[in-house]
């Protein structure tokens, strides 16, 4: 599927969007269920504590209850409130009873439960109208049995309740380790997401500049390959187009220096005068055929080379040294091209072979203080230099034109 930059960047903006969203809709989740699970924990444990405290108003109104019938004699009002007591303890206790389900509550709860039972079970004998008999008794042991359940059941709720704060840490702590899970999760998909979809947006551009700085480099030989349609595809193909008229006009252009070099070899050749052409870097550019008949060398040794690194004479160098220094005509400057050494060695050689000495025993030796030759020179005359400017200083070309006559314009 062919996607426009636009809507390329509208996708990753909208994969964003839903990576925030779904984050946000899980860590909710977990701070729901963290909430939930507090809250379930939190109001059993209130309700628990607050039957446990109407419980403990109700085990002391029995004991007071019980301590009235034990201390005075008891009426049916008395055994009436301590039966009514006993039956609001009753409902408590069973209320209490459904809110656990350890094992080891339930059986302390229904101890208690029988407990007030038997105990409501005596207060309904008539025989405890009567002081000091078996029932005033039984009424106080019953009491105290209840007093010591309902005391073995605070310790055991104690214990409860220091299991209900370790669980609740325990939530707490998986919580927020599985937040912890979903923020790593989230984070590396963003990383996943940035790198991969800034990469798919950035690899045409990237081609394109690799383009442009081969074209920079001259090599109209590149091409940049970009298959989608979209505003980056079209870029790419006039971009392929422009490249393509610069690779034609490359080859024109050099058709035509070719073209210009011959006809501006032809007219160097034509004048029959030395010719030579270099840059402003000293480099020879340029010799006609005259220049290497007189200076017998090939164009390996001297085109494109420094003239000091060259064969060519030291007064032409410093001819074209003096024009380059100060971008100017320079006209008639004398030059003098000596003798190639190797020439004039042949030539000595071939004279000695001519001749002979005549007397053997010493006659004809030479004489003591022989007089050198005079230096003998190839060409003899004047050098015009004539500057090509060019936009810049660098660009500039010299034409060195010789000549045996004085030139006059």
């Amino acid at each position: 599927m062919n996607l426009s930059l636009r809507n390329r960047v509208a996708t990753s903006f909208f994969l964003a969007g839903i990576v925030v969203i779904v984050l946000s809709f899980i860590i909710f989740h977990h701070l729901n269920s963290l909430n939930k699970d507090i809250q379930s924990v939190s109001n059993k444990s209130n309700r628990a504590t607050m039957l446990t405290d109407e419980i403990r108003i109700s085990v002391v109104r029995i004991l007071k209850k019980q301590r009235e019938i034990l201390a005075n004699k008891p009426t049916p009002e008395l055994i009436q409130s301590i039966s009514n007591s006993c039956e609001v303890f009753t409902s408590q206790l069973q209320r209490l009873d459904s809110l656990y389900s350890e094992p080891e509550i339930k059986k302390n709860i229904g101890q208690m439960l029988s407990y007030v039972d038997s105990l409501k079970v005596v207060l309904g004998k008539a025989s405890l109208f009567h002081r000091d008999n078996i029932g005033m008794t039984s009424v106080g042991e019953l009491a105290d049995k209840i007093l010591e359940s309902f005391t073995e059941f605070q310790y055991i709720q104690y214990s409860q309740n220091k299991e209900r704060d370790k669980k609740m840490k325990e939530i707490i702590k998986a919580t927020k380790g599985k937040m912890m899970t979903t923020l790593i999760s989230a984070f590396l998909w963003i990383i996943i997401l940035g790198l991969v979809i800034p990469g798919k947006i950035a690899l045409p551009f990237k081609k394109i500049k690799d383009a442009i700085r081969e074209l920079q480099d001259c090599n109209f030989d590149v091409s940049i390959y970009y298959s989608q349609d979209d505003e980056i595809g079209e870029i790419a193909r006039e971009m392929n187009k422009m490249i393509h008229s610069f690779k034609i006009f490359e080859e024109l252009r050099a058709d035509r220096i070719l073209v210009e070099n011959r006809k501006f070899d032809v007219l160097a050749n034509m004048v029959k005068r030395p010719v030579l052409l270099a840059n402003a870097k000293g480099e020879l550019i340029y010799l006609n055929n005259k220049v290497y008949s007189l200076l017998q060398v090939q164009s390996e040794d001297c085109i494109g080379k420094v003239m000091t690194e060259t064969v060519i004479p030291q007064c032409i160098i410093d001819t074209y040294d003096l024009a380059i220094k100060r971008r100017s005509k320079i006209e008639n400057q004398e030059i003098a091209i000596e003798k190639k050494e190797e020439s004039a060695k042949n030539e000595k050689e071939l004279g000695d072979k001519i001749s002979h000495k005549v007397d053997i025993e010493g006659e004809g030796n030479v004489e003591e203080g022989e007089e050198e030759k005079p230096v003998e020179y190839v060409y003899q005359g004047y050098a015009s230099v004539i500057p090509i400017r060019g936009k810049e200083s660098s660009l500039d070309y010299y034409l060195m034109v010789m000549s045996k006559e004085v030139y006059t314009a």
